[in-house]
């Protein structure tokens, strides 16, 4: 089931499976996030929980006990509930079950709101432990934007991304799977980067944001439509594109999690790397808001 929301300037739908946004039409009829081809990727923007990125041999202990979960974990699979629903907000929400707790030994309650305003979409992410113990766990966005967007003959090349605040960030590298954190270097963004095949060559391109408001611009120089992703207080921000095929999209991914360290990884959960921790009967607020133009 789809649910839709809409307003003068755009109409969004929203799978409860996953509670994947799966598209974003401008009034004029432009197409913003990728249509799933699975001749390059079978999705449109993921949910990625209860982490983000890939376990070391794809599982982790809790307790002394082992659990196997694959990459960006198991919300993107999962069936979610509407429990709210107007013209320009909708809630989802999945919970525990017996299925979940096979991989992951938490109650939890996951709720993303989407809210629709004039031109922007906000995307919030709510994590509540109902438990009497912590929970921990990472939760983040990876949502794809077709390029081109309105003309036909443009590509990747044309496209780039302006970062802002403009500085030199740090950059994790990652030797794939895992994240590279001790080799970070500093990745200058005092000018808007031209996006390239190269760039994704070694998988995604990771920021770290130090949980500063952050916003991403994607456009061209072609015409006057892009999208514009303002990221709060998230410590991280991935770019990627398949390489090295030519893939017509990019992905923007604002992340409260990252994937394993390749150096200090040792598979206990409550170690890892990124990983959020909230206390018993607690509830972790995280959000993004998408700008389309």
């Amino acid at each position: 089931m789809t649910v839709e929301l809409k307003n003068e300037y755009l109409t969004v739908l929203i799978n409860e499976a996953g509670a994947e946004l799966s598209s974003v039409k401008s009034s004029d009829g432009i197409e913003y996030m990728w249509q799933a081809d699975k001749t390059f990727w079978g999705r449109h923007a993921p949910v990625l929980f209860p982490i983000v990125g890939r376990l070391k041999d794809d599982q982790y202990t809790v307790a002394g006990q082992a659990y196997h979960m694959g990459q960006h974990g198991f919300a993107r699979d999962n069936d979610f509930t509407v429990v709210n629903q107007t013209a320009t907000q909708a809630t989802f929400e999945l919970t525990d079950s017996r299925a979940t707790r096979e991989m992951y030994p938490y109650a939890f309650r996951l709720r993303l709101i989407y809210t629709l305003t004039d031109h922007e979409l906000t995307v919030n992410y709510n994590v509540h432990n109902p438990a009497n113990q912590e929970l921990l766990f990472s939760v983040g966005g990876h949502p794809a934007f077709n390029v081109p967007l309105a003309d036909p003959a443009g590509t990747l090349a044309d496209y780039k991304v302006t970062v802002a605040p403009r500085k030199v960030y740090a950059h994790i590298p990652l030797q794939a799977p895992l994240n590279d954190a001790a080799n970070a270097d500093d990745f200058d963004l005092t000018k808007p980067l031209a996006l390239s095949r190269d760039l994704f060559k070694d998988d995604a391109l990771i920021l770290d944001l130090n949980h500063h408001e952050t916003t991403l611009m994607l456009d061209t120089d072609l015409d006057d439509h892009g999208v514009a992703m303002t990221i709060e207080d998230a410590p991280y921000v991935g770019m990627w594109s398949p390489y090295p095929a030519e893939a017509p999209f990019v992905c923007l991914e604002p992340w409260w999690g990252i994937a394993d360290n390749v150096v200090d990884s040792d598979g206990q959960l409550s170690h890892k790397m990124g990983i959020n921790r909230l206390a018993a009967n607690q509830t972790f607020d995280a959000k993004y808001a998408i700008s389309f133009f």
